[in-house]
């Protein structure tokens, strides 16, 4: 079977994986637009740290008081359709046993006959608000890469939860993509992205072949996109700063362009830390 299969399992988490929360606020989009049943969630003890990520208290509709405790778990589409159906595997990334934690979704995955996995991210980048947002698309899979044209990607170095699900995916025989959104770092950090998120729902639509339903994301994205001109029509240095990130971006996407340039870029771009404050804009590939 070429590509990810029919049963495909799109997992997000919450936190360093999440900027402008595109990712997360991809499955909650996903979520929100079909119906859904939990199979799986794992006992919070074993993986978080309170300290780091702490529970919430918060009042339910009757008025009761009650905690949240940090969770990661598996959702499933409860009625059978044609074509792809995508699971969900969302949360907050854990804070230690990673490879137990792992272990234990790709188990369930095992379990539930997934036949591919996608893993979703957004990472601040030095990229302008106004252009279409860019989306790493790549796979360790040699026959993934070649069935949907993904790239394979260079980087060395620490990663986040996303790679060592990946990872565990992959090792267990069930195919693994990433898909990973630039999001302009001198706003990720502020506000939500949903110019972004749409961005990565549309990719993610392009390896699946689901159908998904994007809701107002295009008229939230272009008010988004309105609201960031307003703020950097009152900020001449940050006005500027974006025209250097249009005049690099139009540079990297026109025909003239050159593969190795592109390479030569990635390792600047790595080098530096993943692009990580206003530093030499260029394309991105993700740190993971």
């Amino acid at each position: 079977m070429d590509g990810l299969g029919r049963r495909v399992l799109v997992a997000a988490f919450d936190g360093w994986n999440d900027a402008g929360e595109a990712a997360s606020s991809a499955i909650t989009q996903l979520r929100e637009s079909g119906d859904y049943e939990t199979v799986f969630s794992i006992d919070p003890e074993l993986y978080f740290d309170y300290q780091y990520t702490r529970p919430q208290i918060a009042s339910d509709n009757d008025g009761r008081r009650t905690l949240r405790w940090p969770e990661a778990t598996i959702l499933r589409p409860k009625r059978a359709t044609r074509g792809t159906q995508l699971w969900l595997l969302t949360g907050v990334e854990p804070a230690r046993a990673w490879q137990a934690f792992a272990g234990e979704f790709i188990d369930v995955a095992l379990r539930e006959d997934i036949t591919g996995f996608v893993a979703i991210g957004s990472m601040m980048s030095d990229v302008p608000h106004t252009r279409p947002i860019s989306v790493f698309a790549g796979s360790e899979n040699d026959r993934l890469r070649t069935a949907l044209s993904l790239e394979r990607s260079t980087y060395e170095g620490p990663v986040g939860i996303l790679s060592v699900l990946s990872y565990a995916a992959d090792a267990a025989g069930i195919p693994a993509a990433s898909l990973w959104a630039s999001v302009p770092h001198y706003v990720a950090g502020h506000t939500p992205s949903p110019k972004a998120t749409l961005a990565l729902l549309d990719r993610l639509e392009d390896i699946t072949g689901a159908q998904i339903e994007r809701g107002d994301l295009a008229s939230e994205a272009v008010a988004w996109e309105a609201s960031i001109d307003a703020a950097a029509a009152d900020d001449e240095e940050m006005t500027e700063y974006i025209r250097q990130l249009e005049r690099t971006r139009d540079t990297w996407d026109s025909p003239e362009a050159s593969g190795d340039a592109i390479a030569q870029e990635f390792e600047r771009y790595l080098r530096r830390g993943g692009g990580e404050g206003p530093s030499k804009p260029g394309r991105d590939e993700p740190r993971r």
